[in-house]
């Protein structure tokens, strides 16, 4: 059976990285209660490498930023954007959504949804 994922590239300063965590754990919940398979937060620890594009380069990291890769994997495209409505209408994303000091800028937030080519 084919999945579908929902990837991000996140810039995060590293002294925002405890408020990240927690808005991560969070969401993590909040994603899985609402039936995404899977909920990954991965933060960049080995970055470079000789000859090709780092992720600090792909996500416009600035000196003192960490780079987050994340992912969250559903059954299907309709399957994801079930969920992600669900998730947005959850009342427990609205201080996420709105909150005046967020632990990072959306903007440069990398997003996409991706169709599976390989699942071993």
């Amino acid at each position: 059976m084919d999945k579908y994922v929902d990837g991000f590239l996140i810039p995060l300063a590293a002294d925002k990285l405890d408020q990240y965590c927690e808005m991560a754990n969070l969401a993590a919940t909040v994603w899985k209660e609402h039936g995404a398979l899977e909920y990954y937060e991965c933060l960049g620890d080995d970055l470079h490498c000789e000859g090709m594009v780092s992720f600090e380069q792909s996500a416009a990291a600035a000196p003192g930023e960490k780079v987050v890769f994340a992912w969250i994997v559903f059954e299907s495209r309709e399957h994801r954007d079930k969920v992600n409505a669900a998730v947005i209408a959850d009342p427990r994303m609205k201080p996420m959504m709105t909150a005046e000091s967020p632990p990072f800028d959306c903007k440069r937030m990398a997003y996409g949804g991706f169709r599976t080519l390989v699942i071993r």
